[in-house]
């Protein structure tokens, strides 16, 4: 009986943290990583069950999902940036001063969530703005830079929020199966 209710009680605190990855991603944290780290303790801890345990092909796939989202979150700015015509130089820079300008909102606007978002994106979008103003475009062409590299980091964001959440629910599922 206390094996069953020990198990009962360390899957939904599995579910419980995957929750929790899946918020703290939303604010521009890690919460990927916290997410595979559960779930790979889990296993670890459940390996030689018969039921209610993971295998490699999950794991690995949790993994492979962690690393397209923080592909599509580090990338999204510098793509938006180039695809309204930014520099290389804007785009690239615009990927570092979104991470500033994430950590930067967290404290500047303390709304959670927002502030982070809100900082990330014109964090983004200045970093964007003066790589190209440094590639020597004009006021316009810059601004249309920072526009570009703003969207395309709130798009990052809303990506690998979506790929947290499928990864809670790959865990979820795979746990039951």
């Amino acid at each position: 009986m206390l094996e069953i209710t020990l198990l009962i009680f360390a899957i939904v605190a599995l579910l419980l943290i995957n929750a929790t990855g899946v918020v703290l991603t939303a604010i521009q944290l890690p919460g990927t990583w916290l997410m595979i780290g559960a779930t790979a303790a889990f296993a670890w801890w459940r390996w030689d069950a018969e039921y209610f345990t993971y295998g490699w092909w999950t794991l690995a796939s949790l993994l492979v999902l962690a690393l397209i989202g923080e592909l599509i979150e580090f990338a999204a700015s510098a793509v938006g940036s180039k695809a309204v015509g930014g520099s290389k130089r804007g785009a690239a820079i615009s990927i570092v001063t979104a991470l500033v300008g994430a950590i930067a909102g967290s404290f500047l606007i303390p709304i959670p969530i927002v502030g982070t978002l809100i900082g990330a994106a014109v964090g983004a979008g200045l970093g964007a703005s003066a790589g190209d103003k440094w590639a020597g475009r004009s006021w316009s062409e810059t601004a249309q830079g920072f526009k570009g590299a703003a969207v395309g980091k709130l798009g990052g964001a809303a990506g690998k929020l979506l790929v947290a959440a499928i990864m809670w629910l790959v865990a979820a599922v795979m746990l039951f199966l």
